[in-house]
């Protein structure tokens, strides 16, 4: 029961914190530890082979950055790679991941989102509330994940790379 009770925590926290802004079309926690898939958006499947192989990139960030990333039956090229980070682009769509010390991240945008929004979001996610270990009963409601939302910019299109 407690273990159900946290993954809709986290479904709360994907939906308020990244869905909400309107420029994240999908988007996903993995534990690191076991490529186990806690939370996603609805029609988001991982797999664990593809969250391996995601992980896998984080290892050498220089050759991610010169090989891309392959994903969703798309190679996405590199934009960013780093030991925290990796942001990948094919054609108008985007791959956003965000490691921490016990999850990842993964969100991903369309044509008609904007980059910056995605990335922002996706980063702040992962910075404050996976940065330090994720204390689950500090989310007792949906309400109390608001502070983690991003609101709508009236900004030009940005672009991550």
């Amino acid at each position: 029961m407690m273990d159900a009770v946290k993954m809709n925590q986290l479904q709360n926290l994907l939906h308020d914190s990244l869905i909400a802004t309107d420029h994240v079309h999908h988007c996903a926690i993995v534990r690191r530890k076991d490529c186990n898939v806690r939370a996603s958006s609805v029609g988001f499947n991982l797999h664990h082979d593809q969250v391996q192989m995601l992980l896998d990139a984080f290892k050498n960030p220089p050759q991610t950055r010169e090989e891309g990333i392959y994903f969703d039956d798309q190679q996405f090229k590199c934009v960013r790679a780093d030991k925290n980070s990796i942001y990948g682009k094919c054609d108008k769509r985007g791959l956003i991941l965000v490691k921490t010390q016990s999850m990842l991240v993964v969100a991903t945008y369309t044509e008609n989102m904007f980059p910056s929004v995605c990335v922002e979001a996706v980063e702040k996610l992962g910075k404050t509330t996976f940065h330090m270990q994720f204390d689950h009963s500090l989310y007792s409601d949906s309400n109390s994940c608001s502070m983690f939302c991003i609101k709508r910019p009236s900004m030009s299109r940005g672009d991550p790379g």
